[in-house]
């Protein structure tokens, strides 16, 4: 049996890349100029979904040029495997947000379930207005009519790693954004 690491290097060096660092650093621009308009001057609370949402808010950040507060919450239905089961929540977040525009980042929109849930729970914790952000939402039907209000890109039905997303833990931090052909993937 092969270590992680080799089992991952392999995963990395098979899959194609769909959008490099430059496609993504423009992206992010793009997101932040649309933010900014949809957001500055009412003092946000922008919350990272973990574990994903985590580097598409860090990049975000330093391209946001108004007061704003920080925090996340973690909930997840893929818990380290390629598909996604039951919603988890670990952790939910510090800030009160009664009477508050949240903005809830994330690092891909697919079938739309936890997003929603998070964007639900956000309204029900009395949020005056919740604008969500991806940086990555799939192109294919939903189980929802989930659409989030700022997407970074697009792409098919394949399954992504880099720049948030992982493969099975892994991957997270690839410079670009990648996808691989998945046995049983759906």
């Amino acid at each position: 049996m092969k270590p992680p690491e080799e089992d991952m290097q392999e995963v990395k060096s098979k899959a194609r890349l769909l959008y490099d660092r430059d496609q993504v650093e423009s992206a992010l621009d793009r997101m932040a100029g649309e933010l900014t308009d949809k957001v500055s001057g009412r003092d946000p609370v922008l919350l990272a979904v973990m574990n994903g949402g985590l580097i598409p808010l860090g990049m975000l950040l330093p391209r946001l040029d108004f007061p704003l507060r920080v925090d996340y919450l973690h909930a997840t239905r893929y818990r380290e495997r390629t598909f996604g089961t039951d919603l988890q929540w670990k952790k939910t977040q510090e800030y009160p947000l009664e009477g508050e525009t949240v903005v809830v980042v994330d690092d891909i929109l697919d079938e739309g379930h936890t997003l929603q849930a998070i964007v639900d729970y956000c309204r029900a914790q009395g949020a005056a207005e919740v604008v969500s952000v991806v940086l990555v939402q799939k192109t294919h039907e939903r189980g929802n009519d989930m659409e989030a209000d700022i997407i970074g890109l697009t792409t098919p039905d394949k399954y992504l790693f880099g720049y948030g997303m992982d493969y099975k833990g892994y991957w997270r931090n690839a410079a670009g954004i990648y996808f691989i052909e998945e046995d049983g993937h759906d």
